[in-house]
């Protein structure tokens, strides 16, 4: 456990110090560039939605494309929320404490854009009802649905419930509070009293959820692995495709914890809270982490290279050193192996080293699932006899690119408002630590 020595020993500075604040200057422009591209993003989903899936590249081979790539993308990330909230606090490691709110918030933002994307893949968004009324067991987009909306269900609690004392404490100050945010938090607050039997039931429906969550996660990435495992195509048909996508998930997911770490310590001035082995810490689980999703990488590559199947070695020479070469090689050494070598090192794991690295993951691990996805449907099971050569190359149109922007600021944009309305970090848990030093000094 790390000792918070810089704790204030005061509960109002506590409170104020942690309590949401409204946006300044820098704040409202950050959430209207977001509200900006992501009116943009609908205005072409709407054009996609009248004109067809024709707007788009996407083609008889090419049937999948970026939305699918950032649908895997925010899927992995939305695991952030059970490798900080659920394994690393059933695992005691009190150091984690005050990045379990961040890590909550980006998961529920990512799960709840994944669900999205998904309906933006689809040709005829309004009948997606079909899907659940016509599910079939054997499928796994049916077992996709499934997860994913268990998922979000169990996130928004494990978000929710832990707010609930905060919320309440909040409340006793209505004097810096706003007439809405008072009765948001009255509502919200379920006339929570502090008692022990109402801790002690809050503290055990948190236990149980943490424990439900990780294999739910597990299964919500595993799932979704299998919709491309579960095929023939060279590049996708691979036993290695669970572990390989959870294994990456989680890097990503640590990599984006930190990379709001830095910016919400700077921003609301958090320094007494998250500390310096904060980030040490978590650069090295970043490390840790990427050192399995290599290994689950080598192992990607490496038996079919071995086994060399003529459509494997045409995918394996198409990523290697074919037109998808520049763009794997990157991913592989900016967002894997650079972080790796520099985070070994302390001062790699300082704050803006360590938000560089995190950053360059986050790009790598996007372009990942880029790769993941389109080089394989380059490879059609269909004779492409006469075809026009444009179907056999995709590459994403304007609409598809600011569809997906708009994605990825409507996600950060759900994160910016909870971030207004509710505690970064829990001022109740904060709280008390600050009172078992105090008595331990006595």
């Amino acid at each position: 456990m790390i000792t918070n020595e810089h704790i204030p020993q005061n509960v109002n500075t506590i409170i104020n110090d942690l309590e949401p604040r409204a946006f300044g200057r820098i704040g409202k422009l950050w959430v209207a560039v977001l509200v900006g591209f992501s009116l943009i993003g609908l205005f072409f989903y709407i054009q996609q939605v009248r004109q067809g899936l024709g707007i788009t590249a996407m083609r008889d081979y090419s049937t999948w494309g970026i939305y699918v790539s950032n649908f895997v993308f925010f899927v992995a990330i939305s695991l952030v929320g059970s490798l900080i909230s659920a394994i690393l606090k059933l695992s005691k490691a009190k150091w984690a404490d005050p990045l379990t709110r961040i890590a909550e918030m980006i998961a529920v933002a990512a799960i709840i854009f994944a669900a999205i994307v998904i309906i933006i893949d689809m040709g005829r968004p309004d009948r997606f009802y079909n899907v659940i009324i016509h599910a079939r067991i054997q499928s796994p987009i049916t077992w996709d649905v499934i997860v994913i909306t268990t998922y979000l269900f169990i996130s928004l609690l494990l978000l929710y419930l832990p707010l609930i004392p905060d919320l309440a404490i909040l409340r006793k100050r209505p004097e810096r509070l706003s007439k809405w945010q008072n009765n948001l938090y009255g509502w919200l607050s379920m006339n929570w009293k502090d008692l022990p039997v109402q801790k002690n039931i809050l503290n055990k429906s948190i236990s149980i959820l943490a424990v439900i969550i990780i294999p739910v996660a597990f299964g919500i990435h595993t799932v979704t692995s299998w919709l491309f495992a579960t095929t023939f195509r060279p590049g996708w048909d691979s036993t290695n495709f669970g572990p390989y996508f959870v294994s990456g998930a989680f890097m990503v997911g640590a990599a984006t914890v930190i990379a709001a770490m830095y910016v919400f310590r700077k921003a609301y001035k958090l320094e007494n809270y998250i500390h310096l082995k904060h980030f040490d810490y978590m650069g090295r689980l970043l490390v840790l982490l990427s050192l399995i999703y290599l290994y689950f990488n080598i192992n990607e590559y490496f038996i079919p290279a071995y086994k060399m199947k003529t459509s494997e070695v045409e995918h394996l020479k198409e990523l290697f050193i074919g037109r998808h070469a520049q763009l794997f090689w990157a991913v592989q050494i900016l967002g894997m192996i650079v972080p790796i070598v520099v985070l070994i090192f302390k001062r790699g794991r300082r704050p803006l080293p360590l938000l560089v690295i995190s950053i360059m993951v986050i790009v790598g691990a996007w372009f990942k699932r880029f790769l993941i996805v389109v080089p394989s449907l380059a490879h059609p099971l269909i004779p492409t006899n006469r075809v026009d050569p444009t179907w056999l190359n995709y590459f994403p149109t304007i609409p598809e690119w600011f569809i997906t922007i708009g994605t990825l600021c409507g996600a950060l944009l759900i994160i910016t408002m909870l971030v207004r309305v509710f505690p970064i970090i829990p001022i109740s848990e904060t709280i008390e630590e600050m009172n078992a030093r105090q008595n331990k000094k006595l």
